[in-house]
Order: C-alpha cells, then sequence, then structure tokens
C-alpha cells in the first residue's frame, strides 16, 4: 500500500499544511518504508528534518493500526526506542515529539532515559513504559541488567539510532551493536503476537562509507536495508576573515586571539552566532577575549562546553531557543542534532581538522532547507588559511571522511556479558549466535569465545587462584552473576567508555561550577588561579574527588588543557591541502582568494627554500645554534608524523649512532640533533620505504609502554579493574598501577590474553594510524623527494619549532621568544 493512500499519511499530511509545512520527498520515502516494516538509514544534512523522517513514521504506522481509536488509546507498551549519542539531544528531541503528540491529541507518552533520569522517573517508567522512550547507548545496557527486561521490548516496533555517523566508529556504537542484537534474540523468544516485525533505522549526516554505516547497523537483522538520501541542495557559504597583515613566520594558536575584535560587527549583525573553537581550553579564553573587547555583550554571550555545570548548559541551550543569546562560544559539545532556530550564523576558529565536522558545524546555522547557512573561518595562524581553501574545494567535491567501524571489541564484549548475566543470565551458544550476527564480532572464532567465557567464570589461565575475577557462576548452563555484590558493582559501571578522570569544580560556600580533568588539576598548588565556565577561580583543595575553589579577582589565570584537545587532520583535507600547495606552486586554475592573501608567505618559503607540489615530498635540513634540524612535510596530521618521526629517528640510527628529540604539527615533524643528520639523495627512498614497516614500528616506538597505557583503558571497560564506588572513585594513577600489574601478569602467563592483544591493537589503529602511515609512505615512494639546505628557518617550519618549545615555557615567555625569534629572521 502507498504511504499516501493511509489514514495515518492523511493525519500527518494535514497536521503539517496547519502549520504551513510540506514533507520532503526523502521523509515520505521513509514513511513509506517504515510501513512496510523495512530498515535502513536516512541520510540527510543538518536542519532538514531527519528526526520527522523516522518519529513521524512511526507515528503514521501506529494510527494505520488502529485507525479509528489512535487518540484514546494509551498504555500501549513501548513502541519507538530513539537510542541517541548526546544527554543534551534528548530533551530537545522529546520537547519536539511531545508537541506533534499533543497537537495530534495522542495519548503517547514520551520518556527519557539516562544518568540525569530521577529514581521516581525510572520507578515510573519501570511501571509502565512510556510509547517513546529516549535513550543513550549506556542507558539501554542498564535497561538489559533489569530481571524481565525481554517484556520490555515485546511490544516495541521500530528502533531509531541518531546521529549513527557519531556513534560508529566508537566502543559506544559497538554497545548499540550488541544491544540490538540482544533486543531481536529476546523478542524472537518473547513475541507471541501476530505483529512480531521490528524496524531498525540509523539517522545519519553524510559521511563517507554511508552503505557501510548501514551495514554495520543492520547486520544483525541479517537486512541489506534502503538508504534513503535527502537530495536538498542546502547552499553552504565560506568566508574566511583575513588578518590586516600576513604574518610571514606564523605560530598556533595566537592569531585568533588578535582577530577577536572582527567577530564584534559579525556578531552585532546577526540574530544569533555560535563560535566554535575545538578545546575547551580555548574557548575558555575566547570568551573572555570577547568580553574584553566589546563589554556590552556581557549578559548576551554565554560559554558552552561538556565541562560545564549540566544546569548550566540547559540554561544555555533553553535560551538559544528562545533567542535571548546573541553568541556562544563552544566546542563540539553544541555538534549534534540540537535544533536551534534563531542560529544565524556560524563561525570556525582554527582548522576544524575535518570535511565531515566543518559541514556538520556549517549547517547549524539557517536551520532549515531553504536558508542559505552562512559560516566564517578565522585562522589561528596564517598558514590555516590553505586549510581554508582546501576545506571550500572539499566541500564542492563532497569529499566526506569515512568512519571505519571498530572490529573485536572484546573489553566492551566482557562488559555486556557480565552485564546480561546481572539480569536473566545468558545460554552461551544462544549468545554467542547473536554476537557473531553484529558487525563488530562477525570475525569472532570459537576459541575466542570460550576464552571470553573462561575469564568470566574462571579468570581465565592467568587468575584462576582469584576469586574477585570469578564473576559469572554456570547453574544449570545458564550463566548467571548471583553475587549481590558483584552486581552492584559492575551495575555502577555499565557503559563505562573510559574518558579521563574527571573531578567535579565546587565553590567553597556550595554550588558546582563544572568538571576539569585529573592530570590538569594534579599539577595546581593552593592558591593557583584557574579559569573555568567563564570564572576566575582560585584552587583551595581536593576532598572527596571534588576540586573546592572561591572566586578570584586575579586577572592572570591559567586556561586548563584537556587532553582530548589535540585531534589530527584528516586524510581527505591533507590530500586537499597538497593540491592547494600545489595550485600555489604552479600558479594552475582559477586565483583562490586564500592563497592569494598568502602569497607574501608563500614567496618567502619558495625563496628560502620549496613550496612543495602534489607529487613531491619536501625536507628540509636548516643548522641553527640549537643544532641540526630535519624539517618533514608530509601533510598527514599529527599522529602519522609522530609514528613516522620514530620511525625515522630509528631509521638514522641504523645508518649511524644518533639521537633525536621530536616536534610535529598537522603539517610536518621536527628531527633535531647536535649533529649533522645523515639523510640525501642516496639513502632518502629507502629512509621513507614501507618494507618491515611493523618491525620498524616496533622496535622505533615504545609500543610495550604505549600499550600499557591503552590497556587501563581496556582492562577498565571489561571490568577488571574496580573504579571505586561513587564519590571514592579511584585517582587515575592507582588506576594506572592495577592495569600495569595486570599487563605484567597476562604479558608473562597469559600471552594469548585477547584484552593484552586488543590493546596492542589498539595501539597501532588508533595510536598510529597505521594503515594511514603505510599509504602515505607507499605515495612518498611515487613522488620526488626534494631536500633543501635553507639558511634559516622557513614559514613552513617556524610552527613546528615554536611548538617544540611549548612544553618548556609558560605562554608569556613563549610569545616573548617567539617575538625575538621573529625579529631575528626577518
Amino acid at each position: 500500500m502507498e504511504v499516501q493512500d493511509t489514514k495515518g499519511y492523511n493525519i500527518i499530511n494535514n497536521w503539517l499544511e496547519s502549520k504551513g509545512f510540506k514533507p520532503f520527498l526523502f521523509q515520505q520515502q521513509a514513511w513509506q518504508q517504515i510501513i512496510a516494516g523495512n530498515s535502513g538509514l536516512v541520510n540527510a544534512p543538518t536542519g532538514c528534518g531527519k528526526t520527522f523522517s523516522v518519529f513521524l513514521g512511526a507515528v503514521i504506522d501506529f494510527i494505520n493500526h488502529h485507525p479509528d481509536d489512535y487518540t484514546n488509546r494509551k498504555n500501549n507498551g513501548l513502541q519507538l526506542l530513539w537510542i541517541t549519542p548526546l544527554r543534551a539531544l534528548a530533551k530537545d528531541i522529546g520537547r519536539a515529539m511531545e508537541e506533534v503528540i499533543v497537537e495530534l491529541g495522542m495519548n503517547w507518552k514520551v520518556g527519557i532515559r539516562n544518568s540525569d533520569t530521577s529514581t521516581s522517573q525510572r520507578a515510573s517508567q519501570k511501571r509502565q513504559m512510556p510509547e517513546v522512550l529516549i535513550i543513550t547507548p549506556e542507558s539501554l545496557h542498564l535497561l538489559l541488567a533489569q530481571k524481565g527486561y525481554p517484556e520490555i521490548f515485546r511490544s516495541l516496533k521500530l528502533i531509531a539510532i541518531d546521529e549513527w555517523h557519531e556513534l560508529l566508529g566508537s566502543k559506544r556504537g559497538v554497545q548499540v551493536e550488541l544491544a540490538i542484537s540482544r533486543i531481536i534474540g529476546s523478542r524472537q523468544l518473547a513475541v507471541t503476537t501476530n505483529d512480531s516485525r521490528l524496524s531498525i533505522w540509523g539517522i545519519s549526516a553524510t559521511i563517507g562509507n554511508l552503505e557501510e554505516a548501514k551495514e554495520v547497523l543492520l547486520s544483525p537483522i541479517k537486512k541489506v536495508g534502503i538508504t534513503i538520501k535527502a537530495n536538498l541542495n542546502k547552499k553552504i557559504e565560506v568566508e574566511s576573515i583575513f588578518p590586516d597583515e600576513i604574518e610571514k613566520y606564523p605560530w598556533a594558536g595566537h592569531l585568533g586571539i588578535k582577530l577577536a575584535h572582527k567577530l564584534i560587527p559579525i556578531i552585532q549583525e546577526s540574530k544569533t552566532t555560535l563560535i566554535f573553537i575545538n578545546t575547551r581550553g580555548m574557548s575558555e579564553r575566547w570568551y573572555q577575549t570577547l568580553l574584553d573587547v566589546c563589554p556590552e555583550l556581557a549578559g548576551s554571550i554565554a560559554l558552552h562546553h561538556s565541562s560545564i555545570d549540566r544546569e548550566m548548559r540547559e540554561w544555555i541551550e533553553d535560551n538559544l531557543h528562545t533567542g535571548n543569546l546573541k553568541a556562544v562560544v563552544c566546542t563540539a559539545s553544541l555538534d549534534l542534532g540540537v535544533d536551534f532556530r534563531p542560529v544565524e550564523t556560524v563561525i570556525q576558529v582554527g582548522s576544524p581538522k575535518g570535511v565531515a565536522r566543518f559541514l556538520q558545524r556549517a549547517g547549524r546555522s539557517g536551520h532549515s532547507p531553504d536558508t542559505v547557512s552562512k559560516i566564517y573561518f578565522l585562522p589561528t595562524h596564517s598558514l590555516e588559511l590553505i586549510e581554508a581553501a582546501a576545506l571550500k574545494s572539499a566541500m564542492q567535491e563532497n569529499m566526506i571522511e569515512s568512519r571505519p567501524p571498530m572490529m573485536l571489541c572484546f573489553d566492551v564484549l566482557m562488559q555486556y556479558l557480565n552485564t546480561i548475566a546481572i539480569s536473566d543470565g545468558f545460554l552461551p551458544d544462544e549468545i554467542y549466535k547473536e554476537v557473531a550476527s553484529t558487525f563488530c564480532f562477525r570475525d569472532i572464532t570459537k576459541d575466542e569465545w570460550q576464552h571470553i567465557l573462561h575469564f568470566i567464570t574462571e579468570g581465565g589461565n592467568a587468575m584462576q587462584q582469584y576469586d574477585e575475577f570469578k564473576k559469572v557462576e554456570i547453574i544449570d548452563g545458564v550463566y548467571k552473576i548471583n553475587s549481590r555484590k558483584v552486581a552492584m558493582r559492575h551495575r555502577m559501571h555499565i557503559g563505562t567508555i573510559v574518558s579521563d578522570s574527571m573531578l567535579k569544580v565546587k565553590f567553597m560556600s556550595g554550588g558546582y561550577v563544572g568538571v576539569i580533568e585529573e592530570y590538569f588539576i594534579s599539577r595546581l598548588e593552593a592558591g593557583d588561579v584557574f579559569t573555568l565556565a567563564g570564572r576566575n577561580l582560585e584552587f583551595l583543595m581536593i576532598k572527596d574527588m571534588t576540586v573546592l575553589v572561591k572566586k578570584s579577582d586575579k586577572t592572570k589565570s591559567i586556561v586548563p588543557s584537556w587532553n582530548g584537545g589535540r585531534m589530527p587532520l584528516s586524510a581527505n583535507l591533507g590530500k586537499k591541502l597538497r593540491e592547494m600547495l600545489d595550485k600555489s606552486a604552479t600558479g594552475n586554475g582559477e586565483p583562490i582568494v586564500e592563497l592569494e592573501v598568502l602569497k607574501p608567505l608563500l614567496s618567502l618559503q619558495e625563496t628560502l627554500s620549496h613550496v612543495p607540489k602534489k607529487n613531491e615530498l619536501l625536507i628540509e635540513q636548516i643548522e641553527t645554534k640549537d643544532g641540526f634540524h630535519l624539517f618533514v612535510y608530509p601533510f598527514e596530521g599529527r599522529l602519522v608524523h609522530e609514528a613516522m618521526a620514530a620511525i625515522l629517528a630509528f631509521r638514522i640510527s641504523r645508518i649511524q649512532p644518533i639521537t633525536f628529540s621530536f616536534a610535529m604539527n598537522d603539517y610536518g615533524f621536527e628531527l633535531l640533533s647536535d649533529q649533522p643528520i645523515p639523510v640525501d639523495d642516496t639513502n632518502v627512498y629507502d629512509l621513507f620505504s614501507p618494507e618491515d614497516l611493523l618491525n620498524d614500528i616496533q622496535r622505533s616506538v615504545n609500543s610495550t609502554e604505549m600499550a600499557k597505557r591503552k590497556f587501563r583503558d581496556v582492562a577498565v571497560i571489561g571490568g577488571l579493574i574496580f573504579q571505586g564506588m561513587p564519590g571514592e572513585k579511584k585517582k587515575a594513577r592507582h588506576l594506572q598501577s592495577s592495569a600495569s600489574l595486570l599487563f605484567k601478569v597476562f604479558s608473562e602467563y597469559d600471552s594469548g590474553n585477547l584484552l593484552l592483544r586488543q590493546a596492542y591493537q589498539e595501539v597501532m589503529d588508533q595510536q598510529m594510524e597505521e594503515v594511514r602511515l603505510r599509504d602515505m609512505l607507499n605515495r612518498v615512494q611515487e613522488s620526488n623527494i626534494i631536500i633543501t639546505f635553507p639558511e634559516k628557518l622557513t614559514p613552513f617550519c617556524f610552527p613546528i619549532k615554536v611548538d617544540s618549545m611549548r612544553e618548556d615555557l609558560s605562554s608569556e615567555k613563549l610569545e616573548d621568544r617567539v617575538r625575538k625569534m621573529q625579529q631575528q629572521l626577518k
């Protein structure tokens, strides 16, 4: 049956008409597939009605099944399970859904389930599930830990996974895969009604591997599914903000703040502006700087990042909705689907490091399909203007990054098995089939499965003597956790996907400010002043995992740095960057405004050294009073450069015993030594050879030390290390020492341990980007390697040199030192 011929469609269509709206073709296509009971993926740009394409499909389907009494029916059980990656999205989506339900006169209830949900709300949901439940992946696993959970999903018709591109390629995405496999498995046993179909729909912004994203999601139901694309030509205008004078010797971070005054007219001319900053630390500085430059913004500008107290964040989100705020300085905390209609303009400060992220942020402005999304790009140093040109070019060619899915995450699997062992227990053969039906575990072997079961029941080969690792008991073939203590401990850590240890920040007089990473606070002494949530705070002490502070009148303060701050340049953007430099070097093609503005810098680079074309790798050898420098420019992002610097240093040391210090940024890296570095035309291609790469990585990088740090996260997720009770969580260094001990035991007595293997694999995939590193070396083999010998530092190497000095100098001293260096070079 065509969707247009149904009562549900007519009711929804009339409701939309009454509000002056018309459904888009992609929304109608989604509704058609949903009423046919099919599954798939909806792909549409931000602000084009992706939510309604699935939510209204579920409503239409319900009305079609109950055409005569759809308004009277209540307590229908769970109909729609809406999985969202962010708590911040839940409130906004719930509000939009409730509005529709009320205006249609239906009796559906919308519930929210996440870590902010009160105990009374949870109890109420347990007694009577709402028709729509908006839930995070972690809270969904907590639901699976309830006794009798299959009953909850008996009536379920549709699972929607919002912002699937954000979850894909992460361990939270793996949690979603496992939860879906269990819901499907439990329904096959529990559903006795005639209408037992269950649809699964992902909702995603554009990513490079859209078909694979759909395959990952639908793997447990063994269906190819439908991809529905919104062919809406959303216009995006990108405008670069240029400094009055191009700095020929640029360095990261400082230029942006110097251009803050150029943002004031943009903010004043727009109804509401979002100013995206890449790091929480810099967002604090920007918020303060904008207030200093334009004091009349006080009261109409706010600061939003994930370390600010929840109530404050919610107040900001509500005031964005109502248009009461003129500007919000924010980080990725406002990247995802929250619908802020009054936002007219977006400003991106510094490189977003990826095309997809830039598009996502651009889509926050002009939040409807027919309006133009306007995004300004403000560089934090001159060379970032090349990235602006690269972004524009990549957007025109639709070069969007892929999100590769994670494979064989045994730590998440162990946590999941303990979770379902708490509730009703599980039969291993039944669960093995479900787990193997997911994309993540489709290659799991019977031996690996037995290894995991052996570990959760007996502690594996190495831990059989310790009762705390024997969590799961086998009774009549059913694997179950019967110990109340073990169950309680596990419930506290269900959904744990490790991030850096966070401490709450609280005024001595009461009132929360936000959260801060333990590693930052551990470096402060009583009396030090730092900035959080736009306030200057004096650090007093740490008590019960809470940082106690008081307000400070001091103008100088330390801006916190968070470990998540430094994202590497994406492969797509790196490729485009090389193409832009090629255009600059060859003069081919239409003039590009950013390259025209950068001409003084690029001309100086060409005079002193060389501007590499896309089929060239530039290497600069420079001697200064600091020693002998080797600068290499692959334009492949800081992670690849970090690994390549270590490998190159190792390979050079085999030619001649020599020690190096490293520095790197997204464009290139430096090796510094106190003696001449033997790299020339005779050996350079061998030094950049992909041959024997894995062995050279193992020898050159302390991969054991990196794996040890990674193993801490794996062990916490897998439940091998207890993080402590709420309010008295273990410090990061205690967790690390526990993990190091386990790492040592497994290395010596259980070398085939799956979690150990996983830790090494994650180091290769995530910290080394081994695949991208190999691709780069293959590219270099087919390129011309240009070695130059400049007499002084060049515009390209100057920012790398400055980055190498950051560790040892405060920001004030660094600025003074850089100014002197610039003067000397001029």
